[in-house]
């Protein structure tokens, strides 16, 4: 029998080289060549990957089981490889399948196989005398990931970020800033009216920061200098024009600039250009060398597209921030939106330039671009791998594809800069990045930044808003172009209503009821940025009231629902809604309109949040706010409504590209997902290598949107077989019946608080100190150290308005002894309800519960504290701070309990034997149930001796209540 011929390994690195070849661009790939590595001639990589501002990457492949790749890959590290001599940061092992192996067609087995691989990467060289020492990460950490010809070619292109280079850069640019802005700084005492003449192109008022923010905005145009120094002889390098030697700095930098203004950059150079020429010449000299150093060892480090550098030290500077409340989203975050976001765009044949060119995409609340940046870099490297040319299409995603708004000048800059700098050799001819007009404007009106858009489909813009008393800089505009700038100040922002494929945004989540902190005083926080006067702050408030009319802003949650209406309004039916939001907006009783507006108009809905703790749970930098990723694509004229949306609960938020590519892999690629209704078995595990880095979840969203930073999803599927009068526990076998009802149905709610001792009319009663002989007691703050117990004393006292003793009266009849938590910190207090011995008013912590039989009273306070409470309670309350869960007294109507309707006499009777029982009984805080002996009794009470469940039953609920007290949301900090 003749064998059939094993194909070589040699063969498919061939073919493997060839079918990546014209899915990277621009980029060198070689297949078992020898000499690219420099001081290894010899060696010869299975593949050989270099591309200009990349750090090159060796793919080391063998067939399965492939015993000795990864060392081989290792091996490779840390080489110096290519041209440029830059060291190799990344390299992949990569196992062909047997497919691969035994094919006799191997180049078709190489484009139709799984392959699975890993990354290795220098994570950082210790600083030895040799440099031999490296430190070296593998991603996966474990295991393996998997993907196709496609996924490899993606991986390959995040592998080659410069990551050890971009931390240097950002180090050099940094500590150059700092020394610029200390020259500017002595002008407060030897040239003072200089610095303000300096502030003036930035359109930002005089003071260190924006000297820093000058200072940045030179050292970006020297960055981009260089950049373009190395592929015009046209153009002179930094160390013709600037660096010591040159007897002219400040001149042959200033004729450099005008020269590559006649080619194109506007958004780079020219307002460096008019802050340079303020600068005196010997300062400026002094300033452009140490710059121009740290901007051509950058540049040497082959960081070529900084936008990542510059993006971040650009925040660190905008002003104003601390009202805005608007946070850089995290490079990596904004991968991951992007990448699930740029995949629900239907009909797209990414390999045509023609149609891609048709594509909308905006931010509204743009920033420093790194959104936009990141959907630019998705559609880049989809174009790439379909064998397009991402140069040819730059002139079409500037001039027509990308659209970016801020209210703040120099985040527009850096945006316009960033996405010029994807491509910095293409011309384009103008491009679609506006500075929304914001305060007081020269005709005595006030605007609101893009939420103007919310009735308009244009909106006149003024390049010169971050100070209202500065008049706009007459010679430069809003909206710079490859080829020149606006010669007026006043453009128009053309957003038209439905015009939109895509709408991502990380808008600015400030609230106007914020009286806490920095906002402090203020009239109208969200209007506050710019030094806004009171005044101008109301008139701002008032005009946001007139936009909001039929959106699903609010102003209690603040300006994030105004800029969720605003996409809603420019997204075309079919377009994809991208949004970093607080998580309040899932689980917030004020963010209701934005999830109607959701649950009506959108479907294939997508909620991702994370179980992080501190900074380590949010998406954006610079916050401790659990925020979370939504993403949703808009119906059709003829689409239902949707029913359900995907929770996604991730373990921690990506830190790498790889690991943002490699999460949203594994939730695109999820066949299957777990429902809400499945019964307690938790969701659909999301994997990447042999780590389960989350997990995903699909549920009813009509009646809860609470599936976010769950760690087990069998606690939510327990609560919610609760509320359809099943008790379901994690391992129980079948299901048991156990009569629920919602709060409202059972009792009457009392009132909010601000209806009690408001201002005069709507509140009839003064709170004061409480007194053992108040007429009107009152439960109204918290105590931890005195609320161990279930019985609670009052601690307020309330006396009767005068005029106002009859509303007073009808206040009064809504008193109970038993209270809500309204405002649940589960890591320090130990109850969900308190018991006071006299009737009270509950107040701002406490809103009491009236039922019309007091025998009701017992099983409910028994209910509420036992582990079953504790988790329903939790599953309904918004949970946006660790170790808290918030409800509100509205809210609290639609909350599932016990529906002590059902109870029996002999029930009742033994529910009040029981509260009697537990009377003195002090808990531990309920992040704690799982050890409290006294919670355990309750437990073995309520489960056994009220509900007459076995003992089984109560070993279930104990199991669930470990399970809580291991959700990052209960544990707090």
């Amino acid at each position: 029998m003749m064998m059939m011929p094993r194909p070589i390994e040699d063969n498919a690195n061939t073919f493997l080289g060839s079918l990546l070849l014209p899915m990277l661009g621009p980029a060198t790939v070689l297949a078992q060549h020898t000499g690219v590595i420099v001081d290894h001639p010899l060696l010869q990589p299975d593949v050989f990957i270099a591309a200009r501002g990349r750090s090159p990457v060796v793919v080391e492949a063998e067939y399965e089981p492939a015993g000795a790749v990864e060392q081989e890959a290792r091996e490779r590290l840390g080489l110096r490889a290519g041209p440029g001599r830059q060291r190799i940061e990344a390299a992949i092992a990569l196992r062909y399948p047997d497919s691969v192996r035994t094919a006799y067609h191997q180049e078709q087995a190489v484009r139709a196989a799984r392959f699975s691989y890993c990354v290795l990467r220098v994570a950082k060289y210790d600083d030895t005398p040799e440099m031999a020492v490296k430190r070296i990460s593998r991603f996966p950490a474990a295991g393996w990931l998997s993907g196709s010809l496609t996924d490899l070619a993606d991986l390959i292109r995040l592998a080659a970020f410069p990551r050890l280079a971009v931390a240097d850069a950002e180090r050099l640019l940094q500590r150059g800033i700092d020394r610029g802005a200390a020259i500017l700084d002595e002008y407060d005492y030897s040239r003072p009216a200089l610095n303000g003449e300096l502030a003036r192109p930035l359109g930002m008022p005089e003071a260190p920061q924006t000297r820093r923010m000058a200072i940045s905005i030179i050292a970006n145009a020297l960055i981009f200098q260089e950049r373009l120094a190395g592929v015009r002889t046209d153009i002179k390098s930094l160390a013709q024009a600037s660096q010591r030697g040159v007897r002219r700095p400040k001149s042959e930098t200033l004729e450099t600039w005008d020269a590559i203004l006649e080619i194109n950059y506007w958004p780079v150079f020219e307002i460096a250009r008019q802050i340079l020429a303020w600068i005196p010449f010997g300062d400026a000299g002094e300033l452009l060398r140490s710059l121009s150093y740290a901007a051509e060892e950058i540049a040497n480090g082959g960081v070529e597209n900084t936008h990542d550098l510059t993006g971040r030290i650009f925040q660190r500077l905008i002003s104003d921030r601390k009202y805005l409340a608007a946070f850089y989203t995290l490079p990596a975050a904004a991968a991951l939106l992007s990448r699930l976001a740029v995949a629900k765009l239907e009909g797209v044949d990414w390999s045509n330039p023609q149609g891609l060119g048709q594509l909308r995409i905006a931010d509204l609340a743009c920033g420093t671009g790194a959104l936009l940046s990141a959907v630019y870099d998705q559609v880049a490297a989809r174009h790439e791998r379909a064998g397009g040319d991402a140069a040819a299409i730059h002139p079409a995603m500037m001039e027509e594809v990308f659209y970016g708004c801020d209210i703040v000048p120099w985040a527009v800059h850096i945006t316009s800069s960033t996405l010029s700098g994807v491509q910095p050799t293409v011309q384009f001819a103008k491009s679609r990045l506006y500075t929304m007009p914001f305060g007081r404007q020269e005709d005595g009106e006030v605007r609101i930044g893009s939420l103007e858009l919310l009735h308009a489909a244009s909106v006149p813009t003024l390049f010169n808003m971050s100070d209202p008393e500065l008049p706009a800089a007459a010679d430069t505009a809003t909206q710079v172009s490859g080829n020149g700038a606006e010669t007026v100040t006043r453009v128009t922002a053309e957003i038209p209503d439905a015009g939109f494929d895509l709408v991502i945004m990380n808008p600015p989540f400030t609230r106007n009821t914020t009286r806490e902190g920095e906002t402090a005083g203020k009239i109208a926080a969200a209007f506050a940025a710019f030094g806004a006067s009171a005044a101008d702050q109301q008139a701002m408030a008032e005009r946001m009231g007139e936009m909001k009319a039929g959106t699903c802003y609010h102003g209690n949650v603040g300006l994030g629902s105004g800029f969720a209406a605003l996409a809603d309004k420019k997204l075309k039916p079919g377009g994809v809604l991208a949004l970093v939001l607080p998580l309040t907006a899932i689980t917030g009783v004020d963010w209701a309109k934005f999830r109607a507006m959701l649950a009506a108009g959108y479907k294939d809905i997508v909620v991702v949040s994370t179980l992080g703790s501190g900074r380590e749970m949010a998406f954006s930098a610079d916050t401790d706010m659990v925020d979370c990723l939504i993403v949703a694509r808009k119906n059709q004229a003829d689409d239902p409504p949707a029913e359900r949306a995907h929770f996604i609960s991730l373990n921690r938020v990506p830190r790498t590209f790889d690991q943002a590519s490699a999460v949203a892999q594994s939730i695109l690629n999820c066949d299957y997902v777990r429902q809400l209704e499945d019964g307690p078995y938790g969701g659909t595990a999301l994997t990447v290598g042999a780590e389960e880095v989350g997990a995903m979840l699909t549920a009813p969203i009509a009646e809860h949107w609470g599936g976010v930073r769950i760690a087990d999803y069998a606690l939510p599927q327990t609560a919610h077989a609760l509320a359809q009068s099943r008790l379901w526990l994690p391992g129980s076998p079948g299901l048991l019946e156990l009569k629920m009802a919602p709060l409202g149905a059972v009792g009457a709610r009392g009132k909010y608080h601000l209806d009690i001792i408001g201002r005069a009319p709507r509140g009839p009663f003064n709170k004061a100190n409480y007194s053992p002989t108040a007429t009107y007691p009152a439960l109204w703050n918290h105590n931890a150290a005195q609320e161990t117990r279930m019985i609670c004393s009052p601690d307020s006292q309330l006396t009767a308005r005068q005029g106002l003793e009859q509303k007073a009266n009808l206040v009064w009849a809504t008193a109970s002894r038993v209270h809500i938590n309204q405002d649940f910190g589960f890591a320090s207090q130990p109850l969900a309800a308190a018991f006071t011995e006299r009737e009270s008013i509950g107040g701002r912590a406490w809103p009491n519960i009236k039922f019309a039989d007091a025998r009701f009273d017992y099983p409910f306070i028994l209910w509420s504290n036992c582990t079953l409470g504790l988790v329903n309670f939790w599953w309904r309350s918004n949970r946006q701070q660790p170790g808290r869960g918030i409800t509100t007294i509205s809210a609290a109507a639609n909350l599932p309990i016990l529906d002590l309707r059902a109870l029996s006499d002999e029930q009742l009777a033994a529910a009040a034997a029981i509260f009697e029982e537990f009377r003195d009984k002090e808990f531990l805080p309920a992040n704690q149930a799982d050890k409290d002996p006294n919670r355990a009794l309750l437990d073995r009470r309520v489960v056994c001796d009220l509900l007459g469940f076995d003992e089984a039953v109560y070993q279930g609920v104990r199991l669930l209540a470990e399970k809580w007290c291991a959700e990052p949301s209960v544990r707090g900090r």
